[in-house]
């Protein structure tokens, strides 16, 4: 009886042996699928991580690089503004040679020798002028833009033939616009630009204007002003920071 038995003995063990292996290997292939699956994630967070991070680079490269555009841009104001206040003296040191030349002139005569002149226009007095004008280029430099602002707006109209004009609106837009006074700044910006175009504050002038016009949300406004910069002064610095923000 127990060979009629053995048989199915080695059947039944033989299948149970099948069976066993087939829930390991089905065990296995579940669990492979798993680790491909969270492999899967890691590799997918990973390459989300590494494309944040370089995105974040390539945006922290193009901000250095409008930092150091602006830069330049404010040490060639800083120039400019050493440039103004060193002819500002000039020109006082030159009226009053011109003025102890012409006393000299006029010492030997008497009252009653002394020709009439006729009657002049009245012309502003050049000291006058290059005082006022230090003046206000002092309290710019030291940071007092309200004080700088107020001086060169009250040069503009006090000197309207003075050949500082074109920097005097300019300064003048440069002091209110740190004031956050944006309309007041794009006055005197669009001033520059239109009357001094040839001026070599002119290209600044717009650049300042479109900044003026991006503070007050006229993102439209501020497009053209770039384009109207880069189109007519393309060789300006100032050209070239416009390039980089029309860019983003």
């Amino acid at each position: 009886m127990f060979p009629r038995l053995l048989p199915r003995l080695l059947a039944g063990l033989l299948a149970g042996l099948l069976a066993s292996q087939a829930q390991a290997g089905l065990f296995d292939d579940e669990e492979a699928r798993m680790r491909i699956n969270q492999m899967r994630t890691e590799f997918s967070a990973r390459l989300d991580k590494l494309e944040a991070s370089s995105r974040a680079q390539l945006e922290l490269a193009d901000q250095i690089e409008n930092l150091k555009a602006e830069i330049a841009r404010l040490r060639g104001e800083n120039e400019v503004l050493s440039n103004d206040l060193a002819n500002a003296n000039k020109r006082q040191k030159d009226f009053y040679v011109d003025l102890d030349n012409r006393l000299r002139k006029v010492e030997p005569q008497t009252a009653a020798e002394a020709p009439a002149a006729p009657a002049a226009p009245v012309v502003a007095d050049p000291a006058s002028e290059s005082r006022d004008y230090e003046a206000a280029l002092t309290q710019l430099r030291a940071g007092k833009f309200r004080e700088a602002a107020t001086g060169f707006v009250a040069f503009t109209k006090a000197y309207p033939n003075s050949s500082f004009q074109p920097n005097a609106h300019f300064w003048a837009a440069s002091a209110l616009y740190q004031l956050k006074d944006n309309v007041g700044a794009a006055e005197h910006y669009a001033k520059v630009a239109s009357q001094w175009p040839d001026d070599t504050r002119a290209p600044d002038a717009l650049l300042g204007l479109s900044s003026t016009q991006a503070a007050r949300n006229d993102t439209a406004g501020a497009t053209k002003t770039l384009e109207r910069l880069v189109a007519k002064y393309p060789s300006s610095s100032a050209a070239t920071i416009a390039r980089q923000r029309l860019k983003k």
